[in-house]
């Protein structure tokens, strides 16, 4: 089989393997685990490999670099327009020679392939699209054109959409999924956490102002000056990182917040394991891996009421949604911190409902996809 991957990631080259976003090449690693050949488009990066890189694995990988572009400026509008048609002769290009393919979406890449797949009706195609389903939510157009495309069971044919959360009025090639990290074999008992020591907080996400990682740190500075025994370290980088270092310089943070930049997987498990809620406020959300991850250690997750988040956190009784109020919000978790027994509670309830979407289940599920 030749599978052919439609995506918006940068990859970067390194001594003759392909590397990119961790969390993606984990997916696409069991994806293209019994495949012929892999053909992926994308754009290519000339910076150097991350912690957060890890490389395909797989031994016939065929890359086809393009371009990568934006509608962000008038500057760039220009570029755009006279890059996506090679852009779209490459993808139209690949697709001819795909036996299934993959479209990775909402972006760029999946804008384009979302079109140029229409011209492949008979090809058996699947589309992960990895951020939020929800019709009611606020999205770029480009995201709600990539959505009605894939939606059109007359346009697009062939292909299952494997979707965050279940939404009424969906189409029927619309497929509840979800997303995993741990096997069965991770299931290492939850180690205990004391409300009577110092309480830990862990965001973990890119520092960009969508993921709101300076409301994470001011809900945490709220509850230090009520009195609580608080701490947040952020993992991660972004742009929004100077601006943050500046927050806790100027609030005198620097005992109870730390940034500790982008880590490894195995490292960021062990600060699961140790640490006692992990918060994500962001504006907008797929499937959070950071809060399932979380969750899957006993974390109780804190995070806003987005995509199929509430879902994942059974309306509350599994963790806590936040308001995007400070006072509120602190409160909430004041009361929490107070109550040991609703603690422990909602942090059985977050691990045993996480654990519950291992790798292995994700793998069977993806192994149906692949011989429908």
């Amino acid at each position: 089989m030749n599978f052919v991957i439609i995506t918006h990631v940068p990859h970067i080259l390194e001594q003759n393997h392909y590397f990119a976003y961790a969390p993606y090449v984990r997916e696409m690693n069991i994806w293209i685990k019994k495949v012929d050949k892999v053909i992926i488009v994308a754009p290519e990066s000339k910076s150097k490999k991350t912690p957060v890189d890890i490389r395909y694995e797989h031994v016939n990988i065929e890359f086809v670099a393009v371009n990568g572009f934006d509608v962000l400026g008038l500057k760039s509008i220009f570029g755009t327009i006279f890059k996506i048609p090679g852009i779209c002769w490459n993808i139209y290009t690949v697709m001819q020679k795909a036996d299934h393919i993959h479209l990775r979406c909402p972006g760029n890449m999946g804008l384009l392939a979302s079109f140029i797949q229409i011209l492949f009706p008979n090809k058996i195609k699947t589309a992960k699209y990895a951020g939020n389903w929800d019709p009611k939510s606020k999205q770029p157009l480009s995201y709600k054109l990539q959505k009605w495309i894939l939606s059109n069971t007359f346009l697009t044919r062939n292909i299952q959409v494997l979707v965050y959360g279940k939404w009424e009025g969906s189409s029927k090639n619309i497929k509840p999924f979800f997303t995993a990290t741990y096997n069965e074999v991770d299931k290492s008992p939850i180690v205990s956490k004391d409300l009577k020591k110092q309480i830990c907080f862990v965001f973990v996400g890119v520092l960009v102002s969508g993921k709101n990682p300076l409301y994470a740190i001011q809900l945490v500075e709220k509850l230090f000056r009520k009195g609580h025994n608080v701490a947040l370290n952020l993992y991660g980088e972004g742009a929004e990182r100077h601006k943050l270092e500046q927050y806790i310089s100027q609030n005198n943070l620097e005992d109870i917040i730390s940034l500790k930049g982008n880590q490894t997987q195995e490292r960021i498990r062990k600060v699961y394991e140790q640490s006692h809620f992990v918060i994500l406020p962001s504006d907008s959300e797929g499937w959070p891996k950071a809060v399932a991850e979380g969750m899957f250690w006993g974390c109780v997750p804190v995070a806003t009421k987005v995509s199929c988040v509430p879902f994942m956190l059974d309306y509350g009784n599994r963790g806590i949604l936040l308001e995007i109020d400070l006072e509120k919000d602190a409160n909430q978790l004041a009361a929490i911190l107070k109550n040991e027994k609703d603690y422990s509670t909602k942090s059985k309830k977050a691990s045993d409902w996480s654990r519950k979407y291992t790798l292995d289940v994700f793998e069977k599920e993806i192994e149906k996809l692949l011989t429908q």
